[in-house]
C-alpha cells in the first residue's frame, strides 16, 4: 500500500475536487510499482489519461464498493481504498478495454482458493463493471458439479472422492455449452447453480439463473485453468503426498484433469490468486470455520480442517500445480500475491518473474 495515496483519496470522499497536482502524484506512485505498472499497461505516455479515469470511476463505485466490502467484513477504511485505486479499478478497466477488443462476450478466469479474496474481487468487479455499462456475470467451478445423485454413483465408483471438489465431480460438457452459449450470444442463458447446503450439506443443483445478457463473465474456482503436468512429478513429491496410495490418487487426479482442458480452451484471459505461502490455507480455514461457528453454525475442528485441506493437496498440490502457471505468460495473464492478512502484496504479469525475484 503506498500510504501517500491515502490522503488523496480520503479527500475525494469527503467531497474534494481532484486536483491536477494529486493526479500528477498518483500517476509518481502509480510508476514507481513498475511490476502493477506493467500489469496494468499504464505508461508515463498514456498514464495520466488512465488516472484521470480511474478516478472519476472511483468517485461513481466507492459508496456502493464500500458497502459490499463491510458485507464481506472488509471494514478497515485504509484496505478499501488501496485495494480498490490500486486493484479493483485498474482491473475492471482492463477487463473492460478486454472485452471492447474481442467484439463478443469475455470469459475471464480467476484461479484461487478459499480466503484469497475471489468472491470480493468478483462481486466488486461487477459493480464497477456494471457502472461502465458492462453486464458482468459471477460462475464458479462449484455451480457446475455434478448432481447429488451422479456424486454418489461416483463415489461408490471410487471411495476416494470422499469430497466434491476435485476433478471428476464436476459436470465439464455442462460448463463448455454454457460457455459457448455465451460466447456466441445465444440468449437467453441459463446460469447453473448450485446449493451447498441441500442434502445435509452434501449440496445439490438448484434452479437455474436466466440471464438475458452477458457482456463479461468472471469464472472462478480453485483450480480454474490449472494444467495436467508430467507423470515425473509424483516421484518425489511434496508432503502430504507420502505413500503409494497418495501418488496413485495424485496421478488420477492428474489424468482426469485432462477433460478441463477443453473447457479451459473457452476462457479469453487467466488471473491467479496466488498466496505468499500455500500452506496459509489451513489458517484461513480455521478463520472461516470460527466465523461460521460464532454465528451459530456448524463447524469442523482443526483435526478435520487439515484433513479437509490436505485431501485437497493431495489430489492438486499448489507446488505442482499452481506454481508453474504463475511463471507460464502463455497461460497467465495476471498474477495477484496474496499476503496473510488476505490482502493483495503484489501485482505482476508471469513474464515479469525474473524481475520480480531479483529487485
Amino acid at each position: 500500500m503506498h500510504t501517500a495515496i491515502i490522503p488523496i483519496l480520503q479527500g475525494w470522499t469527503s467531497g474534494n475536487r481532484s486536483t491536477s497536482e494529486e493526479l500528477q502524484q498518483l500517476l509518481v506512485q502509480e510508476l514507481v510499482d513498475s511490476q502493477r505498472a506493467r500489469a496494468f499497461d499504464i505508461t508515463q505516455e498514456n498514464g495520466l489519461r488512465k488516472i484521470e479515469a480511474r478516478s472519476r470511476l472511483f468517485l461513481v463505485v466507492y459508496d456502493e464498493v464500500v458497502q459490499l466490502c463491510q458485507k464481506f467484513g472488509l471494514t478497515r477504511s485504509h484496505a478499501i481504498l488501496s485495494m480498490l485505486w490500486q486493484l479493483w479499478l485498474p482491473l475492471a478497466m482492463q477487463l473492460a478495454e478486454a472485452k471492447n477488443r474481442l467484439k463478443r462476450p469475455l470469459v475471464q478466469g480467476i484461479l484461487g482458493g478459499q480466503g484469497m479474496g475471489k468472491t470480493t474481487l468478483a462481486e466488486v468487479s461487477c459493480i464497477i463493471l456494471r457502472h461502465l455499462g458492462y453486464a458482468t456475470i459471477s460462475i464458479s467451478i462449484d455451480d457446475l458439479y455434478k448432481t447429488y445423485a451422479e456424486r454418489q454413483k461416483l463415489q461408490q465408483q471410487d471411495p476416494r472422492l470422499i469430497w466434491r471438489g476435485p476433478p471428476g465431480t464436476h459436470d465439464v460438457e455442462l460448463g463448455i455449452q454454457l460457455l459457448d452459449r455465451i460466447r456466441h450470444c445465444h440468449t437467453p442463458i441459463l446460469v447453473p447453480r448450485f446449493d451447498k447446503s441441500a442434502r445435509n450439506g452434501a449440496g445439490d443443483r438448484t434452479e437455474p439463473e436466466a440471464i438475458d445478457r452477458v457482456d463479461i463473465v468472471l469464472f472462478e474456482g480453485w483450480f480454474v485453468g490449472a494444467r495436467p503436468v508430467d507423470e515425473i512429478a509424483f516421484e518425489n513429491p511434496p508432503p502430504p503426498i507420502l505413500t503409494p496410495e497418495d501418488k496413485q490418487f495424485a496421478r488420477d487426479t492428474n489424468e482426469r484433469l485432462k477433460d478441463y482442458l477443453p473447457l479451459w480452451e473457452r476462457l479469453d484471459r487467466l488471473i491467479v490468486l496466488y498466496p505468499v505461502d500455500y500452506r496459509l490455507s489451513k489458517q484461513w480455514r480455521r478463520e472461516a470455520e470460527q466465523k461460521m461457528m460464532a454465528s451459530g453454525k456448524s463447524g469442523m475442528s482443526d483435526e478435520e480442517i487439515d484433513r479437509f485441506v490436505e485431501y485437497f493437496w493431495r489430489s492438486l498440490h499448489p507446488e505442482l500445480f499452481i506454481t508453474p502457471l504463475t511463471k507460464n505468460p502463455d497461460l497467465v495473464d495476471l498474477v495477484i500475491e496474496i499476503d496473510a492478512e488476505h490482502c493483495p502484496s503484489k501485482v505482476y504479469k508471469p513474464d515479469n518473474q525474473f524481475t520480480f525475484f531479483t529487485q
